[in-house]
């Protein structure tokens, strides 16, 4: 197991209502947490600012936005910048999410640009890569997730601001999961990358973590490989056991 600090996010997407929001957290608050594992939790944008208030007497739980624009102001109906979540004290953001990149059309320069936005801001990146259950079939699933980090990459010049998240998209809410081995071997992946492109040290205190299906029940398995160092949860992160999902670990 290495010395990197295990990390738990929890991507609540669009999901919640305002009692279900003060519910989770306050259970969240008074859950027996593993002291040893980063949690960030990412509620719907209305619900941040509220969320953070509630969070206010506790030093357990971050708060994340589920995505950021790179613009700082302007005419952009609907949209969120990295300079507004400084502003509003949220320290973390997804990016590059498997929905934000096929429900939305982001490209890999989409993702990078917001990447390169948020840490201008000193905003922590939550950066999604992972391949399509056609590409994976193609066996180009490590070239895939590689050109993604590769984007991103031209932008970061700190990497312990940035966490990446491997999600294969064939193993998002579908309930299928990618095999310990499958999930670790594309992590082994990616950690030779930054070894190779980026520098010995940051391929050793990267964190990487997985996301696809996690549930209490795999997560044990999970953690257990030596490239894994956390997971971003979807589904499971509105029910009980993402504790047990925390937790993983102990």
């Amino acid at each position: 197991m290495s010395d990197r600090k295990f990390f738990v996010g929890g991507n609540w997407k669009m999901n919640g209502s305002i009692t279900q929001y003060k519910s989770l957290i306050t259970d969240l608050k008074n859950a027996k947490l593993d002291p040893k594992t980063q949690v960030v939790i990412a509620p719907p944008a209305l619900y941040l600012l509220p969320a953070k208030d509630l969070l206010q007497d506790n030093d357990k739980i971050e708060l994340s936005a589920q995505d950021g624009y790179h613009k700082p102001s302007g005419a952009f109906t609907g949209e969120i910048s990295l300079v507004q979540l400084k502003d509003a004290g949220i320290p973390w953001v997804i990016l590059g999410h498997s929905e934000r990149r096929t429900i939305f059309h982001e490209t890999d320069e989409d993702v990078a640009t917001k990447t390169k936005a948020a840490l201008e801001q000193g905003v922590n990146v939550i950066l999604c890569v992972g391949e399509t259950l056609e590409q994976r079939e193609k066996n180009e699933s490590i070239k895939v997730v590689i050109s993604q980090v590769e984007a991103a990459a031209k932008n970061i010049n700190d990497w312990s601001k940035v966490v990446i998240a491997y999600e294969p998209v064939w193993a998002i809410g579908t309930g299928k999961v990618a095999t310990a081995e499958q999930a670790e071997e594309v992590h082994k992946a990616i950690r030779d990358w930054l070894a190779k492109s980026v520098s010995a040290e940051v391929a050793k205190t990267e964190r990487i973590i997985y996301g696809g299906s996690v549930n209490g029940k795999n997560a044990k398995e999970l953690a257990s490989q030596p490239d894994i160092d956390g997971f971003l949860v979807g589904g499971a992160s509105l029910k009980p056991e993402f504790v047990d999902i925390v937790n993983a670990r102990l």
